[in-house]
């Protein structure tokens, strides 16, 4: 089968089709009475999905596009204040078919992990932070892998190996990522016992390690200043570019930074559509079995 963005789409369509209709649950709620849309949700879904494929930060310019190029895929398209309030609606959607496509996947069950944050700016001018809707969970913090300062929130992200998405969090600045890490999805924690996490020297201290050895996962990191050697130092550095590239790809090739919302509901279902987009890719190769699950090249163009 060729691997392009239209077979992704026709899959991704397909599968989240069936999946609404074995989990009706996942669709955002709706009047029993009432005019059913006429864009589907598992077409939500996939166009949101090629959006974040294709780079497209405006929906406006990203609607236009798909009437221009896009009407053999979605006879019917709606006018940008409709997606983007459907948009913002289905966040939760979005979440779940992401989770199953990832349980779909041969690399889910593998008994690595990393784990890192990294930075989603949200202003960069005094005024954009006095007006936004985001103060207030937005905050001003520092990427020391940038050495910058910015104002905005994290998103914290537990990765396989392969960059398969397994769980993630979108934080304020300043939120301390072992909290988050614990605190994100601890009963998904709980669940799989025997994991290896690696992370980088913020995940540190006693009663963290303790509790993540509670849930049966073992922590692995860089030895901090003034510690006895850590087991297991010689792997961290090209273990940590691992983590890196994945930032860079949903930085680079799907434009994390450049997401465009302005208030909490845009942003997170726009942070939702790159995890999603990600995933579905990683989905899809495992499935036709390419060897780098991670490529997006055949989809981004």
């Amino acid at each position: 089968m060729t691997n392009n963005l239209d077979t992704l789409a026709t899959a991704l369509y397909a599968t989240a089709d069936d999946l609404l209709k074995e989990h009706p649950d996942l669709a955002p709620w709706r009047p029993p009475v009432g005019i059913a849309p006429r864009l589907s949700d598992a077409e939500l879904v996939t166009l949101a999905m090629m959006q974040a494929m294709l780079g497209f930060t405006s929906e406006a310019k990203w609607l236009r596009h798909a009437r221009a190029h896009l009407r053999h895929l979605f006879p019917y398209l709606p006018q940008q204040p409709g997606y983007n309030k459907r948009l913002r609606k289905a966040a939760r959607l979005l979440r779940g078919i992401t989770r199953i496509l990832a349980t779909n996947t041969s690399v889910w069950s593998d008994d690595v992990w990393i784990v890192d944050s990294t930075p989603v700016e949200c202003g960069r001018s005094r005024e954009t932070v006095k007006r936004s809707d985001l103060a207030g969970w937005a905050q001003y913090g520092y990427c020391a892998s940038h050495s910058r300062f910015f104002w905005g929130l994290r998103l914290h992200l537990i990765c396989t190996l392969q960059g398969l998405p397994v769980a993630f969090a979108l934080t304020g600045a300043k939120a301390d990522e072992r909290e988050t890490l614990l605190a994100a999805e601890p009963d998904f924690l709980q669940s799989r016992p025997g994991q290896t996490l690696i992370g980088d020297k913020n995940y540190f201290g006693r009663a963290f390690e303790h509790e993540l050895a509670e849930h049966g996962i073992q922590l692995l990191r860089p030895t901090r200043k003034g510690e006895r050697q850590r087991p297991g130092t010689h792997l961290f550095k090209p273990l940590r570019q691992v983590i890196e590239s994945i930032n860079e790809t949903l930085k680079g090739q799907l434009d994390l930074e450049q997401h465009r919302g302005r208030t909490p509901g845009g942003v997170i279902a726009r942070v939702m559509q790159r995890i999603l987009a990600l995933t579905a890719a990683i989905w899809y190769n495992d499935h036709t079995g390419r060897n780098s699950l991670r490529s997006l090249t055949s989809y981004d163009h």
